[in-house]
């Protein structure tokens, strides 16, 4: 019997958070998602960010795996996060949850909503 491919997790997270003043620090996000590639080996392919005139930020990183992108809202102490990993050469679920729940920590986010989608 042949093994059905699964292109990858697709994690989809709205987090709420008391610790407003990440949601208005891209370089932050910025050098802990620099941490997390390295840790996890990925690789990035390209980078891009926009702050708004009240701090909070969009910003997506493009990976060789695929990508993770984040929208802040700290008028409402909240943040949507977005991290794909293709399972090209392996099954990257774990690393997608792994990686998903180190920016949730770094947030101090409460989760409101948590979508996987199995590609």
């Amino acid at each position: 019997m042949q093994h059905q491919y699964s292109a990858g997790l697709h994690k989809l997270l709205t987090l709420k958070t008391d610790t407003t003043d990440k949601l208005t620090d891209p370089e932050g996000f910025r050098m802990l998602t620099q941490t997390i590639l390295r840790t996890y080996g990925l690789v990035e392919v390209g980078y891009s960010c926009h702050v708004f005139d009240n701090g909070s930020f969009t910003a997506a990183v493009c990976l060789m795996e695929s990508h993770i992108c984040i929208h802040t809202w700290p008028e409402f102490s909240q943040l949507t996060l977005d991290v794909y990993l293709c399972n090209y050469m392996a099954d990257n679920s774990d690393k997608v949850r792994t990686v998903a729940k180190t920016y949730t920590d770094y947030f101090g986010g409460v989760i409101i909503n948590d979508t996987e989608i199995h590609r």
